[in-house]
């Protein structure tokens, strides 16, 4: 592909990805491509690369462009990102737009302006998101590439270090994979992907994690069509096994989406117990058949949410609750969801999981625990939920996730608090929230 195609076909996904906000960015991508086979592996990697930074940093873009008097379209996007991310000059950005096979229209007079405009500003060209001083003029949902109607939420959450934490959304997320311990351990695991040329790095936290050293296919590998290893972020993988499931239990997951908690909390039980695995998709649900068979985890029984949980009240040892949420904690993963996320969009999800605390709450037994999670980092869907739930309801108490931690995992806790909130920048895994709620005896 000619630089012309590239930035075509980079203007192409982006309108793309603004018109199907029902499918995620990398599906797209991924099917756009398929689509063109003639792209070559480096093209579709520039291709891909140059649409990630301008989903990334739109916040930025889009707050050079509107000082412009200029919306934040596709093209004009592009046009942006080559000068303010990419360091071109104005006239090497104009001979791209050739109008040619292949290659964008040609210019008009206002994007000619636009593009003298960018360049006057490029003379203090957009920093890399880690120079945060060099972006203090921008607002901050802004140089924090967020949407500007979360920023009094946001700022509540991180209060001075929110650049800081906000930057650490602009990097690419780490690839990990969790060990599943009914079928292999980790130093096995290792040794695996080694001889198939695989590099990788134990987790820092979790006992059964696993980083790459990049982004790979992995479905070939022998450990993978074996069960021993699932992709799982660090931080998930820490959620389900702090829900200390243990052998024999009656344990209700109540949203388990594909089920990658689900699959890590039969490991946790060695296969022995009960696993109700719920969601109110049941489409999401059919993912989680094969890997159940893959991994071995026996376990594991299915509930469309829609008809009822097939569970007494009262009975189950664990409910796991990982709601439904804004998946801001994500964004590393999806930068496009926080374009897409909307007040009425959060409202919705505020209502779902009050519903489901209640409904997870009746399954509890006496000494049982529930475990109320989201991939959130915003306080009206972690702490503020939770705090209503406790004070509307008896018989709850909260456990300190230190408590916790040292009882299921040992050693030191890295977050100090009554509840659990992983970020990238202190974490290095994706945001993740999670209470830890015992019912009274």
């Amino acid at each position: 592909m000619t630089p012309s195609a590239r930035l075509d076909a980079a203007i192409g996904l982006l309108a793309m990805i603004e018109a199907e906000p029902e499918r995620s960015a990398d599906r797209l991508i991924a099917a756009f491509f398929r689509a063109r086979r003639y792209a070559g592996a480096k093209d579709r990697r520039a291709v891909s690369d140059f649409v990630w930074t301008i989903l990334r940093r739109r916040g930025e873009l889009a707050w050079r462009l509107e000082t412009l008097k200029t919306g934040a379209e596709a093209r004009s996007l592009a046009l942006a990102a080559l000068i303010l991310t990419e360091g071109m000059a104005a006239a090497a950005v104009a001979a791209l737009c050739t109008g040619g096979r292949f290659a964008p229209p040609p210019l008009s007079p206002a994007e000619t302006a636009l593009l003298d405009g960018l360049a006057r500003l490029a003379v203090a060209a957009l920093p890399a998101v880690a120079a945060l001083p060099a972006v203090a003029a921008l607002p901050a949902w802004a140089a924090g590439n967020y949407p500007a109607w979360l920023d009094a939420s946001l700022s509540a959450r991180f209060g001075a270090d929110l650049l800081p934490e906000m930057a650490a959304f602009g990097t690419r997320a780490p690839a990990d994979l969790r060990v599943n311990s009914l079928k292999a351990t980790r130093e096995a695991v290792l040794a695996a992907l080694a001889q198939a040329g695989i590099a990788a790095d134990p987790t820092p936290l979790s006992p059964l994690g696993l980083r790459l050293d990049r982004q790979q296919p992995l479905n070939t590998t022998a450990a993978f069509r074996q069960g021993w290893i699932e992709p799982q972020d660090e931080a998930s993988q820490l959620v389900a096994l702090l829900a200390d499931a243990r052998p024999g239990m009656d344990v209700v997951d109540l949203c388990a989406g594909a089920g990658g908690k689900a699959l890590a909390m039969a490991a946790a039980m060695k296969n022995q117990g009960r696993i109700l695995a719920c969601d109110a998709d049941p489409r999401r649900l059919v993912r989680l058949k094969p890997r159940a068979a893959r991994a071995g985890a026996s376990v594991i029984e299915l509930c469309d949410l829609a008809a009822g949980v097939p569970a007494a009240a009262g009975v189950a040892d664990r409910v796991l609750l990982d709601v439904p949420c804004s998946g801001s904690g994500a964004w590393r993963r999806r930068p496009e969801t926080r374009w897409r996320l909307t007040p009425a969009d959060l409202a919705r999800d505020l209502a779902v999981q009050a519903a489901l605390l209640t409904q997870g709450a009746r399954l509890v037994r006496p000494g049982g625990r529930l475990i109320y999670a989201t991939c959130s980092l915003l306080p009206e869907e972690n702490e503020a939920p939770v705090e209503r739930f406790l004070a509307a309801t008896p018989g709850f108490r909260r456990l300190q996730p230190a408590s916790v931690w040292s009882e299921v995992l040992g050693g030191f806790c890295p977050i100090d608090g009554p509840y659990l909130l992983f970020t990238p920048r202190r974490h290095g895994v994706d945001g993740f929230f999670a209470a830890f709620l015992e019912r009274v005896a």
